[in-house]
């Protein structure tokens, strides 16, 4: 059975390959995209009950491709492959036929939502399940909700036939994302790290940073950045990165939690650092029909802001508890470590070239990306290694088996969209958080906030993104909030429940590799992270910080807004240019949040950044008056 598996991850992995590299019109096939996502979905679903056990979301279950495959799962591994090929066959016919609901259709459809339920709780787990439950009945009930939220009645045979058979559902924006634009920057990120990419930018952020103090946390923030931006999975990210950067950590001196808490907000970030983003950059662009490199433009600034602020923490916090950098013979040398994988750079030159100056579509420059890492690991290698036609047969199955979880949490996000667009109760829930908000901008901004963390609990972020941008974007965008800004301060709430407890998904796996309680790490995350919460409401209120307004403005905030970080950070760490504890924190606290206010936030933002700068001013004025009288104490007690 091993061998059936492995082919249909390597036929789903190729198959989507193909479409993205328009291969298929190529060789004078011509399908509907829909038809498309169905023959990938025929693969998927088979794959998912041969490969997952029913005991549900277990990564390392998945890959023991040998176990004893009960007969339910091998029929539903049959049923879900007829029912998804009827749906590619079938389609262009079938769909036309809504108003009739032909039997064929009915019962191809209720099979295909059963079975993207069960395979959803496999590997997805119970949470987003729940959800994509929930909406289903919510639509049937809706009729006899009250006020508002009434929506029109409908019946359960024709929102079935809806789901599967329309467009705007299950076979929607979010499932034609998943099985184009993801898939093939799944393949260009596995393909990059199997040929030693993980290695050579872990190596290059040992070489760059320990040499400094809080050397092992700074290697862990700038592993995670390259890494994170392109894995589009939290967890992925500690799990990798962590192995090696945890234990330095905490062999350099850093409290368990700490290490942990390092890891899990830095893995965090990289879902929300350009280019890529976690793959959700590409997903906003197709909500927002705008192109892809205004996404990537408008999270820059954001982005930078935050993981400065994560090097500020940690020489602070290495400061503070005078922790030392890695022994030199610790610290692989640059020239070296570039001297073996220069050439890893290479596939994101012509990443970026491809999306921002040759304006390719996104899976396309994945695949010039792609290509460029097969040339120049077959031209260079790393280390004496060189990919092969078997390495390349893993990828092409590894990334098959990675990505069924994406398209389960696909299918979910159109029943979701499917059952609000079809009831109208999407309308509804945006005028019942406007109206549980008094009209209010703030109220409604913290409502939605709560509601985005709470929502993202237990989620990868491509499924936290695409759930909020259905249910929280549009009343945010309905108090006339920017839609960009709406969107990006979903994605921010919904990535910072990874680290929010009760359930922080990623401080928890960080944790299980630090051996440190989960709940003080997912704590300890929420402290060094404080400044994602903040940034939010910041590019809310102006739209400086996702590139809009003037150069010079732009600049000025920005700047002003790192020099903010960095009172803020010295005020949560407890260190400035010495201990600080008390009284001086909080004022350190209020100068960096006043100074990172953007000038045209609102009326008296300008005096607030006056008020902050003046503080500061007079903080490190203080500082210096202080470290000198301890100085010339310490000289007067040595004589």
């Amino acid at each position: 059975m091993s061998i059936v598996i492995n082919a249909l991850a390597v036929a789903l992995t190729c198959g989507v390959l193909a479409w993205a590299g328009d291969l298929v019109r190529r060789f004078g096939v011509l399908l509907y995209t829909e038809q498309y996502i169905g023959a990938m979905v025929a693969l998927a679903l088979p794959l998912v009950f041969l490969s997952v056990p029913a005991s549900g979301h277990d990564r390392e279950s998945a890959r023991r491709r040998d176990r004893d495959i009960p007969w339910y799962d091998l029929a539903a591994a049959a049923g879900g492959f007829a029912a998804a090929a009827y749906l590619a066959v079938r389609f262009p016919v079938l769909s036309e036929e809504m108003a009739k609901r032909p039997w064929d259709g009915v019962v191809a459809g209720t099979a295909l939502l059963l079975l993207f339920t069960e395979a959803l709780r496999r590997t997805a787990g119970l949470s987003i399940t729940f959800v994509a439950i929930g909406f289903f009945l919510l639509v049937l009930i809706g009729h006899l909700l009250p006020g508002s939220l009434t929506g029109r009645k409908v019946e359960i045979e024709r929102l079935t036939y809806f789901l599967v058979w329309d467009s705007s559902a299950i076979l929607g924006p979010a499932m034609q994302i998943i099985t184009t634009v993801v898939v093939a920057f799944v393949f260009f990120g596995n393909l990059l790290f199997k040929s030693g990419g993980s290695a050579f930018f872990t190596d290059i952020s040992m070489a760059l940073m320990g040499r400094y103090r809080g050397g092992p946390a700074k290697i862990a923030i700038m592993a995670s950045s390259f890494f994170g931006t392109i894995s589009g999975s939290v967890v992925a990210n500690v799990v990798t990165t962590g192995v090696v950067t945890i234990p330095l950590m905490k062999r350099t001196g850093f409290r368990p939690q700490l290490a942990a808490a390092v890891e899990a907000v830095s893995s965090t970030g990289g879902q929300l650092m350009p280019p890529v983003m976690g793959i959700a950059a590409f997903l906003m662009a197709e909500f927002l029909q705008v192109p892809y490199a205004s996404v990537a433009l408008a999270a820059l600034l954001p982005a930078l802001l935050f993981y400065f602020s994560l090097f500020i923490q940690a020489d602070l916090e290495a400061a503070r508890q005078n922790l030392k950098p890695l022994q030199p013979d610790q610290i692989p040398k640059a020239v070296e470590v570039l001297k073996a994988g220069w050439h890893f750079p290479l596939p994101f030159v012509v990443l970026i070239g491809g999306l921002f100056w040759l304006n390719y579509e996104p899976e396309t420059a994945a695949l010039l990306s792609a290509a460029m890492v097969i040339a120049t690991s077959l031209a260079f290698g790393f280390r004496g290694k060189r990919l092969n036609f078997k390495d390349l047969y893993h990828v092409l199955r590894d990334t098959g088996l990675g990505v069924i979880d994406l398209f389960m949490i696909g299918a979910a996000a159109g029943v979701v969209i499917g059952c609000l667009s079809y009831s109208g109760l999407g309308f509804s829930l945006t005028l019942a958080l406007v109206k549980l908000s008094g009209g209010h901008l703030l109220a409604l901004l913290l409502i939605a906030a709560v509601a985005c963390i709470i929502l993202g609990m237990g989620m990868p972020t491509v499924g936290v993104y695409i759930l909020l941008a259905t249910l929280i974007a549009p009343a945010l965008i309905e108090m006339k909030i920017d839609p960009m800004a709406a969107h990006m301060y979903i994605l921010y709430f919904g990535c910072l429940s990874m680290i929010t407890p009760p359930v922080a998904i990623g401080a928890f796996a960080a944790a299980n590799l630090a051996g440190a309680d989960p709940m003080k790490t997912g704590f300890e995350a929420v402290r060094f992270g404080w400044l994602v919460f903040i940034v939010p409401f910041l590019f809310v209120f102006s739209g400086t910080l996702l590139m809009k307004g003037s150069p010079g403005m732009i600049v000025v905030d920005f700047i002003v807004a790192m020099v903010g970080v960095w009172f803020g950070a010295a005020g949560v760490m407890g260190y400035s240019l010495r201990r600080i504890g008390g009284l001086e924190r909080l004022l350190y606290l209020g100068a960096g949040i006043s100074l990172l206010l953007p000038l045209d936030a609102f009326g008296v933002s300008r005096w607030i950044n006056l008020g902050g700068a003046l503080l500061a001013v007079t903080l490190l004025l203080r500082e210096r008056h202080v470290k000198q009288r301890l100085a010339a104490a310490a000289a007067s007690g040595r004589r």
